[in-house]
């Protein structure tokens, strides 16, 4: 006796006759991809940047700065547009020293030679403090008892916190054109 033979199924018939397909297969690599696959993935931590004096103040010019805007924040100062421009230099400086705080601990900088950082460290701290030194003019000019005397005191600390921000900036200038000057005579 034979065993019982399973019964298939009779094909499916397509509406559409099958198109050809194409063999042949193209690929390409960007150097962008290549160059990333290439380097390492861990990012370095340089515990000894906190301990230099440009570094310690960094820490300060993101503590103060904070204390700055967010004195004003807590106010009407959308109706003064003084205030305002306060708001937009201490806002801005603040997260711009963030991001290079980031930068300097992580030592991003080692990987992307190509960015001359020293000019760009000079720029940064030269526009921060003469932004900052404006807005802390600015900010110490409209603190008066007659605008609203509400608000009176977080402005006058706001005043007193940006003078002492801009100090901080003024030290990171002068690091920074001694970093750039040092580089450039080499």
């Amino acid at each position: 006796m034979e065993p019982p033979r399973e019964q298939q199924p009779p094909p499916l018939q397509h509406p559409l006759p099958p198109r050809p397909r194409s063999h042949t297969v193209t690929t390409t690599s960007s150097s962008f991809t290549a160059n990333l696959s290439g380097s390492s993935s861990t990012l370095a931590y340089d515990r000894e940047f906190l301990r230099t004096l440009p570094g310690l103040l960094m820490v300060a010019e993101i503590v103060l700065g904070l204390l700055v805007w967010t004195l004003i924040a807590g106010t009407e100062y959308f109706l003064y547009p003084a205030f305002g421009w306060v708001m937009f230099v201490a806002v801005f400086y603040w997260v711009l020293t963030v991001f290079f705080l980031i930068i300097y601990m992580t030592m991003t900088y080692t990987r992307i030679p190509q960015v001359p950082w020293t000019m760009v460290g000079l720029c940064f701290n030269g526009s921060a403090f003469i932004l900052y030194l404006i807005a802390a003019i600015v900010d110490a000019s409209s603190v008066t008892k007659e605008l609203n005397s509400h608000n009176y005191n977080s402005w006058a600390a706001s005043s007193f916190f940006a003078f002492v921000v801009t100090s901080c900036y003024a030290g990171n200038t002068y690091f920074s054109f001694i970093s750039w000057r040092s580089r450039t005579l080499q």
